[in-house]
């Protein structure tokens, strides 16, 4: 197979001419970014003629592309290829973009130092601008491969959800994958993705590129923690606070006191955690994260279905919210009586049985019981959102039963984390032909639709009838996505949003009071 290029370079008489001119525009670009001075340019020049294997530079004579970073590096690596600098498998190309791209971004020293400034003599919203800016230019977070993914708002009952078909993640080549299989010796550095050890790190065939990621040091209840953003921003500064020790998650009274620690620095984001949990948890239980952002969920905006309160914390308020997850709301204008009564609560439901909603705390001592926590700053308060969660199987639902069930595997049978948990749907790229098959159902054209989704495309077009409209089309499928999604929210919460769901959560509630 002809190696990939860019249609750039391939309208180029001579590719030499060509990769000066990609040079030339890249530390234009980084200088018009602001991750390098001006006074840096030749020397970023001399390190890019290396990784390229150059002698020498000509000035080039063209006008410069109007090309931005991504898509320079992009032509960059095409140059690569063409050149047999590396070859033409997805993880070599990451490799190389990413150590592209190192050439422009400054010592983590350095950038520790400009983060702190900040946040000393101007606020904690310009600290984090900085850095999330810093993350999108030296493309660490990949806003061009971002821009692929489906997004859009669903009105539901419990407000418009957020969802996503994700496209933003490349495919692994057959080549890379058969790589992977035959490598015979696994390295264990980094322990894992989160790993403050990926900074820099130059990656491997199993293993990330991350020559261009740098973190910050947050100081957290005498520990230290570093924050990052994600590669795949999922919303707006979607960020990762991750532990400096590489240990298992674990949700305690310490979470409680970290979130909220952050959260007060830092009042303009919110701060959850993935439950610890299989399950009910996220992707990487093997490291200590919380994932935070400057981002309104449906669920931050949720009403009281009603509200409560705790007896032995005069200052807290509670609430069971209107959402389908079953999420305590707890604020106060006292940290320490929150995180007490956070506290308490997280240590009652990890214990609390209730044969009527099917909740068992254990299994053989394997416990089942815990909580997805979320904290913010509202209104001069204190908040925490408390989501609880349970992670027993039975026959009936091998995969969970406060787990997306059978019915709605068609479109999402991953773990609820705590995104899905606030409202955003992350699903995956395989929907997009799938959906548009439906679409054609609908409008009486020939389709061929999964199996999987011939009940449900024989509920739609039961429901709407044979349709002639494509727009009214796409208004429909995002409609009936939002309503599956709910019913994935549904299936993961403990006590429903019924009469017989409220009652089981006052007799909760009244466990709560019973002790302290």
């Amino acid at each position: 197979m002809a190696p990939k290029s860019s249609q750039w370079i391939r309208g180029c008489e001579i590719l030499m001419t060509a990769i000066y001119q990609l040079i030339s525009n890249l530390i234009d670009e980084s200088v018009k970014n602001r991750l390098i001075d001006t006074t840096d340019k030749i020397y970023a020049q001399n390190i890019l003629l290396d990784l390229l294997q150059l002698d020498s530079y000509i000035e080039p004579t063209a006008s410069t592309p109007n090309y931005s970073i991504p898509d320079t590096v992009d032509d960059i690596v095409s140059y690569a290829i063409n050149k047999n600098i590396i070859t033409d498998i997805l993880a070599e190309k990451e490799k190389f973009a990413a150590k592209i791209m190192d050439v422009f971004v400054a010592r983590p020293s350095m950038i520790n130092e400009q983060f702190q400034s900040k946040l000393a003599n101007d606020s904690s919203k310009s600290a984090t601008n900085f850095f999330y800016e810093l993350s999108k230019n030296s493309n660490y977070i990949q806003m061009k491969r971002i821009k692929k993914n489906v997004h859009f708002k669903a009105n539901t009952a419990f407000g418009p959800m957020d969802i996503t078909i994700n496209l933003s993640k490349p495919e692994k080549d057959p080549e890379q994958l058969e790589l992977e299989r035959s490598k015979k010796e696994k390295s264990n550095y980094p322990l894992c993705p989160l790993c403050i050890e990926n900074e820099g790190y130059a990656g491997r065939i199993d293993h990330a590129a991350r020559a261009n990621h740098r973190v910050v040091k947050i100081p957290l209840q005498n520990e230290n923690w570093y924050l990052q953003y994600s590669p795949y921003v999922y919303y707006n500064e979607h960020c990762i606070l991750l532990a400096e020790e590489h240990r298992d998650m674990k949700i305690s009274k310490n979470t409680f006191e970290r979130l909220l620690e952050f959260v007060e620095t830092y009042p303009h984001y919110f701060m959850g955690s993935n439950a610890d949990l299989p399950i009910v948890g996220g992707s990487i239980l093997s490291h200590d994260h919380y994932q935070g952002g400057n981002y309104e969920f449906a669920m931050t905006k949720a009403k009281s279905r009603f509200d409560f309160s705790l007896e032995y914390y005069t200052s807290v308020s509670g609430s069971f919210l209107y959402w389908p997850i079953s999420v305590i709301r707890l604020q106060s204008i006292d940290k320490n009586e929150l995180i007490d009564a956070a506290n308490h609560i997280l240590t009652t439901w990890k214990n609390y049985t209730d044969e009527d909603a099917g909740i068992h705390p254990f299994t053989n001592n394997v416990s089942h019981n815990t909580i997805t926590p979320i904290a913010r700053i509202r209104d001069g308060k204190y908040e925490l959102d408390l989501a609880l969660r349970n992670n027993r199987t039975t026959a009936e639902h091998p995969m969970g039963i406060f787990h997306p069930h059978a019915d709605v595997h068609h479109i999402k049978k991953e773990n609820i984390g705590l995104i899905e948990v606030m409202g955003l749907a992350v699903l995956p790229p395989r929907l997009i032909d799938e959906l548009n098959e439906i679409k054609k159902h609908l409008l009486g054209e020939p389709s061929n639709i999964a199996d999987y989704h011939q009940a449900w495309a024989k509920e739609i077009k039961a429901a709407y009838g044979e349709q002639t409209d494509k727009n009214m089309i796409n208004s429909i499928m995002e409609n009936e996505l939002g309503k599956k999604f709910v019913n994935v929210l549904e299936h993961a919460g403990v006590f429903k949003q019924d009469s017989s769901g409220e009652n089981a959560f006052k007799r909760f509630i009244q466990s709560l009071n019973k002790r302290k």
